[in-house]
């Protein structure tokens, strides 16, 4: 909603200032701001929207510099194509689309569809036309082996709800807002607002938990600032988290304290668990988790005890060793102890507007992976994809199927993905590389063509796969605030790219035409006359998208077969969002697995537990762990000065015990190394870190030729993905370990 006011700081424009409501798309916290501008500036500064049904008042840093984004002057605004000196020059739209078919034809004619591929960033998931339609490029393009960023952060709980809800988008999220026992492993929602779990000011729900009479453990290598507002910090090694797991759950069964409630009838698998579990005592692994057996028999006794308990991993579990036994295992603590699908539990969101990749498009099924393989590595396919380091690989190795053409869609995978040297090495190799994207980044420095999207701003926006693990179900609906004159929306560039991967010509390609059947395909799956819905609307995009879901949604009029239901009109007619109220319990609604049951014990996951008892014992002396801040958001907001000036924030951090040992003092320099490469760096020492363990950020290393983010590279900081190594990943998903890594430090000298 746009309103228009005149006030004291318009003086001297002669225009009127507008306020405008709207949600933050920066992450899954999705707070209301209120945003004034002049004409076409935004007039700092940028507030919370106190009216906001959802966040309340709530803001963190980052969604303060929306005006920042939009009016940066490094932006691309224009198509940016690469002459035969290397250089970036303007061109029209016209220019820039023929330069790509010309590329990608080229590709696709001479070595064929798997000479290609796309890289897909984690970005996309928060923009209003990619989260919808980077799968119309998908399909389109017809490429079968895709790369993301989700196999350096999240697929062990994709994997894990495979196997065990039928759907690998189906999250159970907790209750944070009426639970009264919260443990928080693997995530820092002090610098994330939460992640797979959307709930403003998380930090202030915990604190509320408190307050009436709860606790909060932070399980954890490192004492982030959310344990500032928990009761208890354990600390545990990189890595080991599945084991501790394993202990909790052996408690569980050895003293009788496993109850089922709700989900007695809705599970298959309890005594497979029992009997796995048996042998994993507490004191069998307090060694190598570092995690007294005492305490972890006192953890479980309370969350049984609890009221209500919710046990909550998320993504320093999923990047690491066994990261799907542990993702895998969070659910099935919650499970023993009567703490899911009910309030105050994990439950699933109920969104308003369904997420297309939470849908079932296909009858229940057995999970199935492996179904093929990498050319070089070998590497199998899980969920459609493989680890994202085998893209440099297929870059680098000549031979049938080597990749000689890439698409990247809101990534920086030079800073973000593990062996990121060997991938900024591989892409001048390329034959074809066009990014969709706003900025010449450590990877787009390397595309022939660059398609510019559009600011926060320039957009409307509703989150579409956030509200699907929620603490309550809402909505809220933004317009867009400036115009962006007669460029593509990112729809419609999205849809142009796929087509001419697929080997279309930019003369045959009507982007509106695919999107109108697209859309009458949505239509007749939802039991809907696609002639009759595509009637009340004259545009096509994400707008028509939204409207649809949320009129199929549980609360919509269905285009009037529920008269009383709900259209994207509601919401914007009322500016503030509204609320539906917390979770509900949905178990059988949602469950998708061929016998219509939870199985708690999927044979895919189990098998690995065989790995994970040779891991006990090892030694692997110093180790390293990632970390962010609550003003970056990994590599792409750092080209803002107001979230990276003052202190510097990519340092070492170090315990002291450590730092005498190694000789470190802290503000010198250390050089962290590992197989595939080192860094120098800062050194902080600080207690806030177990021993044996080091952090270093994630999302820096911004000092490279070609880079055009003038803040970025003034404060560049390391890529500690230089450090990582490629194949060095969970062997179920395929997703990278970037937590854990085995490290040498020693000083630099002066």
């Amino acid at each position: 909603m746009t309103v228009e006011t005149h006030s004291p700081e318009s003086a001297g424009s002669g225009d009127q200032v507008k306020t405008h409501f709207r949600t933050c798309p920066l992450c899954e916290a999705m707070c209301g701001l209120e945003i004034k501008t002049d004409g076409e500036k935004v007039l700092p500064p940028i507030r919370a929207d106190r009216d906001d049904v959802w966040s309340k008042g709530f803001i963190c840093p980052k969604g303060t510099t929306l005006g920042h984004l939009h009016e940066d002057p490094d932006r691309v605004r224009v198509p940016l194509v690469k002459d035969e000196n290397g250089t970036f020059q303007e061109a029209t739209w016209e220019e820039a689309y023929a330069r790509c078919e010309e590329l990608l034809h080229v590709v696709r004619n001479t070595h064929g569809v798997d000479a290609m591929t796309y890289y897909i960033g984690n970005p996309a998931a928060h923009n209003f036309s990619i989260s919808r339609y980077v799968g119309a490029l998908v399909m389109q393009s017809g490429v079968q082996m895709g790369y993301s960023a989700g196999t350096v952060d999240q697929w062990p709980k994709n994997v894990s709800s495979e196997c065990m809800y039928g759907n690998s988008w189906t999250f159970p999220t907790p209750d944070i807002m009426r639970t009264q026992y919260l443990v928080v492993m693997g995530a820092n929602p002090h610098a994330s607002q939460g992640s797979l779990l959307a709930c403003p000011d998380v930090l202030g729900e915990m604190d509320k938990i408190r307050e009436r009479g709860g606790k909060c453990v932070v399980v954890d290598p490192r004492r982030t600032g959310t344990c500032d507002h928990a009761d208890e910090w354990v600390p545990i090694t990189p890595g080991t988290d599945a084991a501790f797991l394993l202990a909790l759950c052996h408690v569980l069964f050895d003293e009788g304290l496993v109850d089922m409630g709700t989900m007695a009838n809705h599970v298959n698998g309890l005594d497979e668990v029992g009997a796995l579990v048996a042998d994993w005592t507490p004191e069998k692994v307090a060694d190598t988790t570092q995690v007294p057996a005492e305490t972890i028999r006192r953890l479980a006794r309370e969350i049984a005890a609890a009221d209500s308990a919710c046990v909550y991993g998320r993504i320093g579990l999923c990047n690491q060793e066994f990261g799907t036994l542990a993702s895998w295992l969070i659910d099935v603590v919650n499970l023993l102890t009567a703490n899911f699908d009910v309030p105050g539990g994990m439950m699933f969101g109920n969104p308003v507007a369904p997420a297309m990749v939470t849908l079932n498009f296909e009858a229940p099924k057995e999970p199935e992976f492996g179904r093929w393989h990498s050319r070089v590595r070998g590497a199998p396919e899980v969920l459609g994809q493989v680890p994202v380091s085998c893209l440099s690989e297929e870059i680098m190795t000549p031979g049938e199927g080597q990749i000689k053409a890439l698409v990247v869609v809101a990534g920086n995978p030079v800073i973000s993905s593990p062996e990121a040297g060997r991938l900024d090495e591989a892409l001048p190799m390329l034959d074809a590389m066009i990014c969709i994207d706003n900025w010449v980044n450590a990877t787009t420095r390397h595309a022939d063509v660059i398609l510019p999207g559009l600011s926060p701003l320039e957009q409307p926006h509703w989150d579409e796969m956030i509200w699907s693990w929620a603490a309550r179900t809402a909505g809220n609906w933004s317009d867009q605030i400036f115009d962006y004159g007669d460029r593509p929306d990112e729809w419609e560039i999205l849809v142009r790219v796929g087509a001419l991967m697929g080997g279309q010509s930019n003369d045959e390609i009507d982007e509106r035409a695919i999107d109108d059947g697209f859309f009458a395909g949505l239509c007749m799956f939802f039991g809907l006359d696609a002639e009759h819905v595509l009637s009340h609307y004259d545009d096509g995009g994400p707008e028509r998208m939204t409207d649809l879901m949320i009129r199929i949604g549980p609360k919509g009029d269905r285009y009037g077969e529920n008269p009383d239901g709900l259209t994207l009109q509601d919401f914007k007619d009322n500016p503030h969002g509204l609320d539906f109220g917390p979770m509900v319990p949905r178990v059988p609604d949602i469950i998708h697995t061929p016998s219509g049951k939870i199985e708690m014990a999927p044979p895919y996951i189990t098998a690995d537990v065989g790995r994970l008892q040779r891991r006990l014992g090892r030694d692997d002396g110093i180790v390293l762990v990632s970390r962010r801040h609550v003003r970056s958001n990994n590599s792409w907001m750092h080209n803002v000065k107001a979230l990276v000036k003052g202190k510097d924030r990519c340092t070492l951090l170090v315990h002291p015990d450590d730092a005498d040992g190694i000789g470190l003092a802290d503000g010198a320099v250390a050089r962290v190394s590992t197989e595939i490469g080192s860094i120098e760096v800062p050194v902080e020492v600080s207690d806030e870190m177990m021993p044996g363990v080091v952090s270093l950020p994630h999302g820096w290393g911004h000092n490279l030729d070609g880079v055009q983010l003038s803040v970025a590279k003034e404060f560049a900081g390391v890529n500690n993905n230089l450090l990582a190594p490629g194949e060095l990943v969970d062997e179920i998903s395929g997703n990278a370990i970037v937590n854990g890594i085995k490290v040498e430090v020693v000083p630099v000298p002066a």
